[in-house]
């Protein structure tokens, strides 16, 4: 069995956490506990334009409000 999050062929949807974190997801796979879908149910490289369309902070929501240092 192939890996279902490298199908390219494959449908997918955007999760996101509480903590803001973006995640792909195959459309066949129960979405796992304290995640949400917001996008999809489209191709891989939708799904990953989406994702890369939207989460330009890595850091989860919690570690926004910390100064930066530099």
């Amino acid at each position: 069995m192939s890996n279902p999050f490298e199908n390219m062929d494959g449908a997918y949807l955007v999760l996101i956490n509480g903590e803001g974190q973006y995640s792909l997801w195959p459309a066949f796979v129960e979405t796992p506990k304290g995640w949400s879908a917001v996008y999809g149910q489209e191709s891989r490289q939708s799904c990953l334009d989406y994702i890369n369309s939207k989460w330009t902070d890595m850091r989860p929501a919690s570690l926004h409000a910390l100064p930066t240092l530099g």
